[in-house]
């Protein structure tokens, strides 16, 4: 059915208000009126999907404190990428739930910084319940936006996450069509995973500003398509009928001259776009005001610019501002 205002997704729940990916996070969403919540999922050692922003949890959690846990503390490439901290494949759910959620930003975001360590990590089975719950609270139907994190890396070391996705949604109901949800992933290889079993939902392939995705690469080197390849004319006509949609860096369309929606949408793509937010720190030079990087600048200027492209969702991380805004 066709929409005219975008949807407007709390991208891990509310963390502007909140730690990202807590409980209180997701239900703050869901009380301030957005159409979706997005989740990114990590496994443990055991097979369990949990909701973390990345698999290196140090600065998320309050895992530095556990000295039980001191020499879990590693350095492993990820994506390519040399990082060193704690890492939820070492770890058994078990071992994971006493551990507490952490505010990532706080010098940036000092009031939800105040609610660092109150809260348990979530799973995946633990969203779905929490949206399930408030579709019925508020009597309106509100999606989950799954977004897959580092697969080819996890299959790398035995974690493949494609069947683990497909038993929790399988599990929760969520696999069927019957409640709205979009699968996403930097990794376009996954998503074919998943619709090749059979997982109802709408497939967006996101898209970084620069790089090339971690799979392509693998597979290709540096003959791997670019994200920057992929939302030219002749990329879109790749993923035409590939995915139903994509989802871009917000730089992308705050670029000048930027066509990339009109052109997704005449080749049948819809178009999401990551994060809209409100403080100095995210937005574009033009938009920052007064005050350091946690006081808000013009965002509703820039957010404007966003909007007028036609864009079909925005991630935002203080729910009710995007509700406010982009709402018809």
């Amino acid at each position: 059915m066709p929409r005219k205002s975008p949807l407007v997704i709390g991208h891990r729940g509310a963390p502007g208000y909140r730690p990202e990916h807590s409980r209180s996070s997701y239900e703050l969403a869901l009380a301030m009126g957005v159409d979706a919540v997005e989740p990114d999922v990590v496994a443990t050692k055991d097979g369990v999907l949990i909701v973390r922003h990345e698999n290196e949890i140090s600065g998320t959690t309050d895992v530095a404190e556990h000295p039980e846990f001191a020499d879990r503390k590693t350095t492993k490439r990820v994506d390519g990428e040399a990082l060193t901290g704690w890492f939820t494949e070492d770890f058994t759910w078990e071992e994971l739930a006493t551990l507490r959620s952490r505010e990532r930003l706080p010098e940036v975001r000092a009031s939800s910084a105040s609610f660092s360590g109150s809260q348990a990590i979530l799973r995946l089975i633990d969203v779905l319940d929490i949206v399930r719950e408030g579709s019925a609270e508020y009597g309106r139907e509100i999606g989950v936006v799954l977004e897959i994190k580092h697969a080819t890396y996890f299959a790398s070391i035995g974690l493949e996450l494609a069947p683990l996705i497909e038993r929790d949604l399988r599990a929760a109901g969520w696999a069927t069509g019957e409640l709205p949800l979009i699968v996403e992933s930097f990794e376009s290889t996954v998503l074919a995973q998943l619709k090749d079993r059979g997982i109802a939902a709408s497939y967006v392939y996101l898209i970084e500003a620069a790089g090339r995705p971690f799979d392509l690469f693998v597979e290709h080197g540096a003959k791997a398509q670019t994200y920057p390849q992929a939302v030219t004319p002749d990329g879109l006509d790749h993923w035409a009928g590939v995915v139903d949609g994509i989802s871009v860096d917000k730089r992308m369309l705050l670029a000048t001259g930027s066509t990339i929606v009109a052109d997704a949408h005449a080749r049948g793509l819809t178009v999401f776009t990551w994060t809209c937010r409100p403080e100095n720190r995210f937005l574009a030079a033009e938009f920052r005001g007064a005050g350091g990087k946690g006081a808000y600048g013009d965002y509703e200027a820039e957010w404007g610019v966003i909007a007028r492209t036609g864009v079909d969702g925005v991630f935002v991380d203080h729910p009710d501002l995007g509700v406010g805004f982009f709402r018809d």
